[in-house]
């Protein structure tokens, strides 16, 4: 069995996310011998959004792809990047018409892995349908694989059959919506981790048809802090519900422990099926 393993980080918010992401990360890797690292950047720049800098400095840490959500259009000068750069993706149920794309592959490790990044609308905006949209892409891919058009720079197929690795990145706020995505394309993936609500759950596990799951990564950033921003701000909006601009939770500057933390998870996957192994969480690290 040939045994390759991937690891998901949650959101990494603002600048202490970035630190500690670049602190530990390497780490992680050699310590885990880790084939592909996906990570949710959307909440780097400031808590919304990203940077041509900030995603420099994210794939320097090992990264093979950075995924997104809601937040990735809030800093209008990185569209351009978003359109141009090859390992930054937005939720791909998005109308095609908006910069970036929502799906990718990579030949890596000897196989093509493919990361899909899609957006709930359960609680949030209305905007196309998740499930339909995963269908529509797994139909694509596995017809240009039927048809042999999709080649690497030599002229080798990137898709010898239906892709053998496949990683969904699901940005939503629903815990129904999640599980439900997960085993509505249960078989058809080889893992799908929920982002966006940055509290790590503890319910990963194979499903039944060999996909590994868990509804949320948990975030990259502060833990003294709400959901990676600032505790009085946060505070104040619950309070008062007056929607104040959050801000990330300040760097710890004291002699005393560092509070923040790396979450997410490592699954192990059996490349000659695609199926998951197992799945285990990244807990404070």
């Amino acid at each position: 069995m040939n045994i390759l393993r991937a690891a998901m980080i949650g959101d990494v918010v603002g600048e202490p996310g970035v630190k500690i992401l670049e602190e530990k990360l390497p780490e992680i890797i050699k310590n885990n011998s880790l084939d592909f690292i996906v990570v949710n950047g959307e909440n780097a720049a400031d808590g919304f959004g990203m940077t041509e800098t900030l995603l420099k400095r994210i794939l320097a840490c090992g990264v093979d792809v950075v995924t997104s959500g809601n937040h990735i259009w809030e800093k209008r000068e990185f569209l351009q990047t978003l359109e141009i750069n090859d390992n930054i993706l937005r939720p791909a149920n998005y109308p095609e018409t908006v910069a970036g794309r929502g799906w990718l592959f990579k030949k890596k490790a000897g196989i093509t892995w493919v990361i899909i990044n899609l957006q709930g609308r359960d609680l949030m905006t209305a905007i196309d349908c998740p499930f339909r949209c995963f269908d529509n892409i797994i139909s694509r891919f596995s017809n240009a694989s039927k048809n042999h058009t999709l080649f690497d720079e030599s002229g080798n197929s990137l898709l010898p059959g239906l892709f053998p690795v496949t990683i969904v990145d699901f940005h939503a706020e629903s815990t129904r919506e999640k599980e439900s995505l997960g085993y509505y394309i249960d078989g058809r993936c080889t893992l799908i981790a929920g982002t966006h609500t940055h509290i790590q759950t503890a319910d990963e596990r194979i499903l039944p048809k060999g996909t590994a799951y868990i509804t949320d990564l948990g975030m990259t950033g502060n833990t003294e802090s709400v959901i990676g921003m600032d505790i009085n701000i946060c505070t104040e909006r619950m309070r008062r519900q007056i929607l104040y601009r959050m801000e990330p939770a300040a760097e710890n500057t004291s002699n005393e422990k560092n509070t923040a933390q790396v979450n997410g998870i490592i699954a192990e996957i059996n490349a000659d099926t695609g199926k998951a192994v197992s799945i285990k969480r990244l807990i404070n690290i």
